[in-house]
């Protein structure tokens, strides 16, 4: 059983949550086979904006923009107290670094 749950759904959202009660050193091989395996099988094909949705400790956080942040032209983050995606990777001009996306 996985300790951790990535799913990519409609309008590029990575869904993302804990599953198994497990440690991050435990969490982050999880995540780095799960997104290893969705690049390899064409489900993370890369384009002009990721969204990112879902509870992440810091180490997964890190293994999830390590493995999507030159995918994607911009990745962004969902944040519920503002209710809309912050961007925290950007390459090109199109979005910048704290943009904000409904």
């Amino acid at each position: 059983m996985s300790t951790y749950e990535i799913k990519l759904v409609s309008d590029n959202i990575l869904k993302i949550s804990f599953a198994a009660p497990a440690q991050n050193d435990q969490i982050v091989k999880d995540v780095n086979n799960q997104l290893k395996q969705m690049i390899e099988n064409g489900e993370l094909l890369g384009g002009e904006l990721l969204k990112v949705n879902g509870p992440a400790s810091l180490p997964v956080a890190m293994v999830i923009a390590h493995h999507v942040g030159h995918l994607y032209q911009a990745i962004a983050c969902f944040d519920p107290k503002l209710a809309k995606y912050v961007v925290s990777i950007a390459h090109g001009d199109k979005y910048s670094i704290g943009d904000l996306i409904s």
